[in-house]
Formats: structure tokens, sequence, C-alpha cells
């Protein structure tokens, strides 16, 4: 029971994330297709979707240049020629090891030859066992490179008898993720036969913007680091997005749905989806008869031929959560309806967000994207690519949306029975969720989910895993830890130590809860006592964070201010939540509240204002991000409260808010938890996300 609970806060915590960065870039895309192009809160926003820049790949070549930058004479760290050897990719993985770091130039030139290779390469690998050559395949790394040199120590380092499949999510949340893409690209561009690296759903910009890849690439490569991830951006949407071996096992980074079809996957144009949160966009002819994207730094005010296309609307309210706990991306396209009215009004805006706000308010939840392509061709190449990077197995028959990550699908031994027939397969190898052990049979052993990132919510919280096949195409799993001190525990202290993380994490949810819980309280204290008995504590506690845990018997864990007679005093138990940070007495409480539990909502708007990724914004941005994070969460929140906000943290008073001082100063905890790496612990739950569509305005 214990262990079970634990991982429900955990991943109760990690999926309500990825469902709010999914829903907020949705936000984000409607700002961009209602507001005009001259206003101040699109140009804000306007350069993460520049997602499709039509350019020839020699002028993109030429933007990625790398000859023009010196390494100087006291860089230490490796040096690599090109065609790369296998001596120079194994003394990389051993700089890596000692904690050096690769000089922008190789950098730059490194990503540079693995864009080119990965353009030659199909959507879909196929590739063979042999009597002497088992295939090894890996599942999310995320970062921790502790564990890909692990599976190099215990399995041995990719070569032509060794070959490997890593199945995507190679970046986000651990700290040495560029380190873990150069060695994977190095040995791809060495062993180009046997590596194959397929795309994860983390593979992809926007949630890089949440999850730390995109702040540790610019704070590792501070002169660079621009042209680093627009690069990689485009290796990213190069990837492949499955392996095939033997022609009976199907690796894939997400899953699958009813709809999904390898023939439409093997010939989509994989490079079109840079993120797969949107369908590509729409194609504009410029006046120089030259394809340009319809978000690119274009002033259409004076186009006659520009004109918005279909949005995104929803014909009906949205359900309760316990019918649809979150619209899934599918939803948004299924949706498409064109008002030509809509059309014509949206021309005419001379947006702001002060002038604009009611009107946003009443159209957010109805419009996602006007330039959406609506071909059935287009929207269901898109879905398919969608399914595969974010679906996960349910133990239930059918296909449904998948409700607690935002995107994708939840499909049943059904449709894997069906989706296996019908392609002649027998195994499908699969990623994309942490599992306690590394790794997870489903669906009568014909789904094999896979884990490679050990310790992911915390030292000793979950194995890792990576699997072998030979030519019988029976899975071998190597299960592994790489911390030493879960080797120095025992059963009962390692559980005992991921128990009192995860209830760390619990209180601080529920701290960041503190308005509604105690709205909730006051229901069952009518008199206002401050009081209330267990089980109505324990009521209000689900009614509020909707976690399904065991309250009960979790309230010896969470509350020691009790009076003789049991019951729990409400006022003092926040009291022993609340954990001292700035002095923010004179700052608007309800403002406070929010940042808490929208920090990490809050820090990537930030990401997206400082568009010269310097770590600063003005004040003015400071506000401009507040205006559309109170948009988002559609409530009041005034200049005068941002002001003074704004004024408790720029303590020199030199005109500038530094983000990292700003976020740090608003974490309740004393340390990073290794979910906490990369973002912050303080999303909304589920509950608060659906509060926003309960309106039959969204």
């Amino acid at each position: 029971m214990r262990r079970r609970y634990t991982w429900h806060i955990f991943q109760s915590i990690e999926y309500s994330g990825e469902q709010a960065q999914i829903k907020l870039y949705n936000f984000l895309g409607y700002l961009m297709d209602n507001f005009t192009p001259s206003s101040n809160e699109r140009n804000l926003i306007s350069h993460i979707f520049r997602e499709n820049e039509v350019c020839r790949d020699a002028e993109w070549e030429r933007y990625f240049c790398y000859e023009n930058i010196e390494v100087p004479g006291i860089y230490s760290g490796p040096h690599l020629t090109f065609p790369l050897t296998v001596e120079q990719t194994v003394g990389l993985v051993e700089a890596f090891r000692n904690k050096k770091q690769l000089h922008s130039r190789y950098v730059l030139q490194l990503l540079l030859e693995t864009w080119k290779l990965l353009r030659m390469l199909p959507n879909i690998s196929r590739i063979s066992t042999c009597q002497s050559k088992e295939i090894t395949v890996c599942g999310d790394l995320h970062g921790q490179l502790e564990d890909l040199l692990l599976i190099f120590y215990k399995n041995g380092m990719p070569s032509l008898e060794k070959p490997y499949v890593f199945n995507g999510d190679f970046v986000d949340r651990g700290r040495d993720s560029i380190e873990i893409l150069l060695i994977l690209f190095s040995f791809l561009l060495v062993y180009p036969t046997e590596v194959h690296l397929n795309r994860g759903n983390h593979e992809d910009h926007i949630i890089n913007l949440r999850y730390g890849f995109t702040k540790e690439v610019l704070t590792k490569y501070k002169m660079h680091g621009k042209r680093i991830l627009k690069l990689l951006q485009k290796i990213f949407s190069w990837l492949p997005l499955a392996t095939v071996i033997d022609q009976k096992v199907l690796v894939l980074h997400g899953g699958i749905s009813d709809s999904t079809d390898l023939s439409v996957l093997a010939r989509v144009d994989r490079h079109n989806y840079v993120s797969a949160l949107r369908p590509p966009k729409k194609r504009h002819q410029s006046l120089a008869g030259m394809s340009i994207d319809s978000d690119m730094d274009y002033d259409w005010s004076n186009n006659k031929a520009y004109q918005r296309r279909a949005s995104l609307t929803f014909p009906k309210p949205l359900g309760t959560r316990n019918t649809f706990q979150n619209r899934s991306l599918q939803d948004f396209s299924d949706r498409l309806k064109v008002n030509a009215e809509d059309e014509v009004e949206s021309h005419g805006r001379k947006a702001s967000v002060s002038v604009g706000v009611n009107k946003l308010e009443n159209e957010v939840g109805q419009s996602a994207s006007s330039d959406s392509i609506n071909s059935d061709n287009n929207k269901d190449e898109w879905k398919q690519i969608l399914d595969l990077l974010w679906s996960d197995p349910m133990p239930q028959d059918g296909c449904i949306p998948n409700e607690l990550r935002g995107g994708g699908c939840y499909w049943g031994p059904d449709v894997t029975e069906d989706f296996l027939n019908r392609h002649n397969l027998q195994l499908i190898i699969r990623s994309h969720e942490c599992k306690q052990d590394g790794y997870e049979f489903c669906h009568n052993r014909k789904i094999l989910t896979l884990f490679s990132a050990s310790n992911y919510y915390d030292v000793g919280s979950n194995r890792g895993a990576y699997v072998k096949l030979g030519p019988d195409l029976v899975p071998y799993v190597i299960q592994y830890q790489t911390s030493s001190m879960t080797r120095e525990l025992t059963v009962r202290q390692s559980v005992g130590r991921t128990e009192r993380s995860a209830l760390k994490v619990l209180r601080e949810q529920l701290f960041s809860h503190k308005s509604d819980l105690i709205c909730a309280f006051k229901k069952f204290d009518s008199e206002n006592t401050g009081l209330v008995s267990l089980n109505d504590w324990a009521s209000a506690m689900e009614s509020v964070m909707h976690l399904s845990l065991p309250w009960r018997m979790l309230r010896s864990q969470l509350v020691t201010c009790k009076t003789s007679d049991g019951k729990i005093d409400y006022h003092e138990w926040f009291n022993e939540l609340a954990i001292k940070g700035p002095n923010m007495d004179h700052i608007n409480q309800g403002l406070i509240e929010t940042l808490y539990r929208h920090r990490s909502t809050l820090e990537t708007i930030f990401r997206i204002v400082d568009t010269d990724n310097s770590g600063f914004i003005t004040i003015e941005d400071f506000h401009q991000t507040w205006k559309l994070l109170s948009v988002y969460l559609k409530m009041e929140i005034t200049d005068e409260a941002i002001s003074d906000l704004a004024v408790t943290i720029d303590s020199n008073q030199d005109g500038s808010i530094d983000i990292d001082e700003f976020m740090e100063a608003f974490r309740l905890t004393d340390k990073k938890s290794r979910l906490e790496r990369g973002r912050s612990m303080f999303m909304g739950t589920a509950n608060d996300l659906t509060k926003l569509e309960g309106d039959p305005d969204i």
C-alpha cells in the first residue's frame, strides 16, 4: 500500500505537468491566431511558433556554420575531426564521464553532420538479428548520463557486433541531456547501420521549454546556445519514428491507437512536425513567390491576400472531470469549424491584453489554431504521430483519449491484438512510462514497457532496465540502479526514503492549494471552530486534490496538530505546512498562492518572453508575463499587485528581473528532488486545469 500511494503521488504530479504544458501551448497558439501581428503580446511569443521557416538546406547550413568559431588554446576538452572515428567517440564518452564539456564549435559540427545523416533515413528503420548479434533496446534516459554509462559498462558500447535501439526521450529533467545527445549522435555517425534512434515526445522544443533542456543548453553554451537549439529542432524533427526488428517486433516511444497504420507513418513528411503538439502550419505565398510560414515575422496587416483560416471550436461546453478530465489534442483538431464573422472580427483587432481580455476569456477554449492544415490526410498524419509519441496502454478493451497527459490515447488489449494481426507482428516494445522495476509486460505479454532512467523520481524510487533480443526474439531484460546509496539501503529503508520524498512533494501541493482546502474545510465547520473530524478532513482533501489517495491512512504522516478528541485544527495545520520564503507580507496573498501553484507555467512563459536567452526580462515584460498568465488562468491580477511583486524581487533596482533568482525565491523545498529537475513541482492538479473548463464560456 505504501509503495502504491507513493508511486501514485509522483505519477499524478508528473502527468499534470504535461497536461498543463499542452494546455498552455494551445492557449499561446490561440493568441498567435487571434491577435494582430503587430500586437505586443503576439510579438512576445511569436518566436516559438516559427517552426517551419522555409529555407533551402544550404541556407540553414550557412546559418549553423561553425568555421568562424575559434577553439582557444586553453580549451582542455575533447577535440573532434570528421569523419568521426571510434576512438574519438569513446574519448568523448570518457570526457563526459569526467565532467568535461565539448566546445561549441565541435557541438555545431557534430550536430550538422547528424542532421545531414538523419535526412537520409526512412521514417521506420528495419533491422535484423543474427546468431552472433543481439540487439539491445533502451528506454527513456531523460538526461541521466549515469544510466547511459552504466548500460555501456554492463552491456558494452555500440559496435558492429553490438547494435542498439534508443527509444526516445533522451532529454529533459536530468542534468546531462546535451551530453547524452552528443554521445548517441557520435555513435550514430560512426555506426549508422548499428545505432538507431527513435523520436520521443520530449524531442520537442515546446516540451523542452518546461522540462529543462532549453535552460540546460543556454546555460552550458551561453554564446552559441541559440544556434545549437535551433539545429536541434531540425534534428528532432528528422529522427525516425519507429524501428522494426526482424519484421516481428515494433519499437516505438509511446504507443498506438485504433487508427495507427504503419503504411501511413512510413510515408509522412516527418520533418514537418517540428512540434507534435500542433499540426504543421499553413503556408502562404509571399510577394516574391516564396512559400513562407504564417507565423514568421512578416507584416500581414497591409496584405489583402492574408486571410485567417478555420479555427478550432468546441460546439458545446466541456464535461465534468469524471467524464472528461482534460481535452486531448485530437479534440482540438477534430472540431475544425469556419466562422466567417470571427475571421472578419479577428482582422480588426488591435489587441492588447487589457483591451482583449474579455473577448479572449470567451474564446480561448474555442480557438486553438486558425492556420492548421485541415485536409483529412494531413490531420490523420498528425494524429498518427501524436498517438505514436504520447499514448499509453490500459487494461480495458477500447481506445479513448489520454485524459491524464492531454495528448495521444489509451489503448486496450483488443487494439493491440488487432494491430499486431494487421501488421503481422508479435510484440511491441515501448517506453514513455516510468515503471518501478524498469519494465512491465501487459496485454498478454504483447506489450513491453521499457524505462532506462533509474531513480527517476528520487533515489531508490525505481530501477532502470534495458532489453536484449536475439534471433528467437524472446526479450531478455536486464535491470540496474545507478546510485551507490540504494545498494547500501535495505528494502524497508529504500521504501521509507522514497515515501518521505513523495510526502514532501504532496505537502507542497497541499500548501499551494491552501485557499481551496480552507473553503472545503469550512463546509464541514459550520460553527467556524477551526476544527474538523478525521472523516471530514479526508473528504475535503479528496474533493480538492482528486488524487485518489488513502487520506485517512496518510493523516498521521501529514498532520500532527490534532485535539484530544481526534479533531484536526486546519488553520494550525497550514501553519505547519508553510515554508519560510522571502518576506512577502505586503504582497497580495492570492497572487502568492497563484505563483506557487502555477510556478512551472509561469517559468515557461518567462523563458518564452526572454527572447534573447539572457536570463533576464524587463519590468515591462514581467508585467506582460503576468497578464498572459492571468488570462490563461481566467483570474484577475491587478497592476498594483504585480508592481509590488516586481519591486520586491528587483532588489538592486536595475529595472530587470533575474528569472532564476525569481523562481528560486518561490521554491518551497530546500533541495530539488529528481522529479523537479528542470521544472517546478508546483503545477496545478488535474482538478485545477478542469476548473478552467467548467465554465460554459470555455
